[in-house]
């Protein structure tokens, strides 16, 4: 799924890591990256890698729906 506009970082971070089964950001090149890695969020809130604090576009795979249940509602809700 794309994700977009995601204006707190941490919170999406926060329900990431709250997800039982994995999470990956697809990278343009088709990798998939778990995104329940300590590394990346680390990376993210680390950096100002993303223009003015928000990311404009992300493609998630979650496998679980109640996973992606959580990630729809983060999206929709905020």
């Amino acid at each position: 799924m794309k994700v977009s506009n995601i204006k707190d970082i941490e919170k999406f971070f926060e329900v990431v890591d709250s997800c039982e089964g994995r999470v990956e950001l697809v990278t343009g090149e088709g990798d998939r990256l778990n995104l329940k890695s300590k590394i990346i969020p680390v990376c993210v809130s680390g950096q100002n890698i993303f223009s003015g604090g928000e990311i404009p576009e992300l493609e998630i795979v979650a496998y679980e729906k109640e996973d992606i249940d959580k990630l729809m509602s983060f999206m929709i809700n905020g």
